[in-house]
């Protein structure tokens, strides 16, 4: 008999060679409906996996997300398996479970189309209907290059001579289909229930362009309908709020292709754009930080002591200054470093709290590019906080304090990962160690709830990212608290401590816009385009009935803008009623009607844009309202 632990702590005797399932179900049958996979000892397993030895055993769900996983891969291998039912002489790329769906890349002759994808949806159900096991086997490297080989598979063969030699390989039949995989998978195609089919796109085979370009279709599912049906809506609304579509409806922003991934900002986003960096100086100036300015070109001897010629070159624009290499900052800290370096720093000044608006540049391939969420230029607001080793805990806890007041400010919810030591790692294990348990010590003292993301810490440090949830419960990642032992090591730098020798700072990155160019293009899509007036470009219009109006309404203005409001004048020849529909669609959030009574009273016929409701003010009164609501940014 084995003793299998339960999440909850209780422990179940069974007999040895029990599967997950078998186990669930002796829990609950509701528990055993919705299993989708389990982990025993840590390891995803199948549900039909046997149990040999004790050990700990959670049944996952859809809820969670390796059940959500194994869900979605499995809805990519049966999307493969419909693929070769109708298309024989396809051949198979890769098919993971992504964000929000899976995909799966194709090589074959025929040129898939969107009719393509609604049959292969109709063989789809009929797999589903006709519920074929996931099947499991365990292969030695010989016999999966056998199997494949004789199908012509090159892809997979690749992968499999990849592998090392003494690989145990496992394969997973549903039905006429084959796959290689690692899995876990649900116990049978019957257990899918609403995949849709979203899109075509083409894909160089393992992301590497000098590859053949592969057909990719990528796809969705949920355990009920219902889940579909309010995913597409949900994506339908994300079109509308498109910001690279709104960006050029209010002329916000322009990508030009004389620079792709170069964003231009027109003189209306330069207006939200300066709003946004006022406010976060604001900021600086309540939380005593300093800010500082370092140069976009540094020389290559800099690039190399911080570890991002080894770590971060493939990133990087290089240039050459008097025959000697520079690169272009993909990156603020080592210009920061140098800032540090400039004087000699003691115990008592500590913390020191370095802010920049730093322009950097990284190379990303075009095939990424998307308006302002992935650029080859963008501005980090970006900080480094020079502290005592005692100190460390509460600098994180006062920057995170920072963050939720900031993120308050924008109506933004947020969820926090700590993410771990990556593979390509500087520095001793113990220093991660070290400062991956500081990060959560602040985290804990502050009872933030938080999530591990396992290897995905910077090359120099773990790290806090915040998630923003946006106002269609999208999740962005933005706000970043990154703890850093190896960067002033490098540099050698020092303070002159109690004791009047030389000893080692500890440092914190954080950045909370994150980039300025995506912050903005998050902000136009959370608020589809509506700010609230004090990031309004234009946050009042006024609207003249009649030429009669004229003086009057110039006057308003000019009273306006003396009171530092955003305001601008239309007199153009139209009927009021097309004036108030134009400026609703440009997302204004104060529409100001004169006419001749008006005019006569000194007063304004104030229409919001946010409850549509209007009402006749002096225009004091509206101004001493408008400047309220954008002192408090409401």
């Amino acid at each position: 008999m084995l003793n299998i632990t339960l999440k909850d702590g209780k422990v179940l005797e069974i007999e040895k060679g029990t599967t997950a399932y078998q186990v669930a179900e002796s829990i609950s049958k509701k528990l055993a409906k919705f299993a989708m996979v389990a982990k025993f000892n840590g390891e995803l397993i199948d549900l039909e996996s046997p149990l040999n030895e004790d050990g700990e055993l959670e049944i996952l769900d859809f809820a969670s997300e390796e059940g959500l996983d194994a869900y979605r891969h499995s809805s990519a291998h049966v999307m493969a398996q419909a693929v070769q039912n109708l298309f024989p002489d396809v051949k198979f790329g890769i098919g993971p479970a992504i964000k929000d769906g899976f995909y799966y890349d194709f090589d074959t002759e025929h040129k898939f189309t969107p009719d393509d994808l609604e049959k292969i949806e109709k063989e789809i159900d009929r797999i589903i209907k006709d519920d074929y096991k996931f099947e499991r086997r365990e292969v030695t490297r010989e016999e999966a290059l056998s199997f494949f080989g004789e199908k012509n598979e090159t892809y997979k063969v690749e992968l499999i001579e990849a592998l090392p030699e003494d690989s145990v390989i496992t394969m997973y039949t549903q039905g006429s289909f084959t796959d290689l995989c690692r899995g876990p998978h649900l116990p049978s195609t019957g257990k899918l229930k609403a995949i849709k089919l979203m899109n075509l796109a083409g894909a160089y085979w393992r992301g590497d362009e000098k590859n053949k370009m592969l057909q990719r279709i990528y796809g969705t599912s949920f355990l009920k309908k219902g889940q579909l049906d309010e995913y597409l809506k949900r994506l339908e609304e994300a079109k509308k709020r498109d910001h690279r579509r709104l960006g050029k409806e209010l002329d916000l922003f322009t990508i030009e292709e004389e620079g792709p991934g170069f964003p231009i900002f027109l003189p209306k986003g330069m207006v939200l754009r300066n709003a946004l960096e006022d406010f976060m100086r604001e900021e600086y100036e309540k939380w005593e930080y300093e800010e500082i300015k370092t140069p976009i070109i540094l020389n290559r001897s800099l690039w190399e002591q911080s570890g991002h010629w080894d770590h971060y070159k493939e990133n990087m624009y290089f240039t050459q200054i008097d025959e000697a290499d520079y690169s272009i900052k993909p990156m603020n800290c080592p210009g920061c470093m140098l800032a540090y370096k400039y004087g000699q720093h003691s115990y008592r000044e500590l913390p020191i709290r370095y802010a920049e608006m730093g322009l950097v540049h990284r190379h990303e391939k075009s095939g990424v590019l998307h308006g302002l969420m992935r650029v080859r230029a963008f501005t980090q607001d970006d900080a480094h906080i020079f502290m005592l080793y005692s100190q460390i805990t509460d600098e994180i806890k006062k920057v995170i304090k920072m963050i939720d007041e900031i993120y308050k400010v924008f109506d933004f919810s947020y969820k926090v990962e700590l993410s771990t030591r990556p593979e390509k790692a500087m520095g001793d294990i113990a220093v991660w160690d070290k400062a991956t348990d500081d990060l959560r010590q602040a985290l804990e003292e502050l009872e933030i709830p938080y999530v591990i993301n396992e290897g995905d810490g910077a090359f120099y440090g773990p790290k806090i990212d915040f998630h923003l949830e946006d106002s269609i419960g999208r999740t962005w990642q933005c706000g970043t608290i990154q703890l850093d032992f190896q960067m002033p090591e490098k540099f050698d730098i020092n303070y002159i401590g109690e004791d009047g020798h030389k000893h080692r700072p500890a440092m914190i990155h954080r950045a909370i816009f994150g980039s300025v160019e995506r912050f903005i293009g998050i902000l136009i899509e959370h608020y589809a385009g509506a700010f609230p007036a004090w990031l309004a470009p234009v946050q009042a219009r006024v609207l003249s009935i009649s030429e009669n109006n004229l003086e009057y309404c110039q006057q308003v203005v000019k009273d306006l803008k003396s009171k530092g409001i955003r305001a601008e004048l239309d007199v153009r020849n139209e009927k009021i009623g097309y004036k108030i529909r134009e400026a609703q669609m440009q997302k204004i959030p104060y529409m100001l009607v004169v006419g001749d009574k008006e005019m006569e009273n000194g007063s304004l016929a104030v229409r919001s844009r946010s409850t549509g409701k209007q009402e006749v003010l002096p225009v004091d009164q509206f101004a001493e309202n408008i400047l309220e609501e954008i002192a408090s940014r409401r």
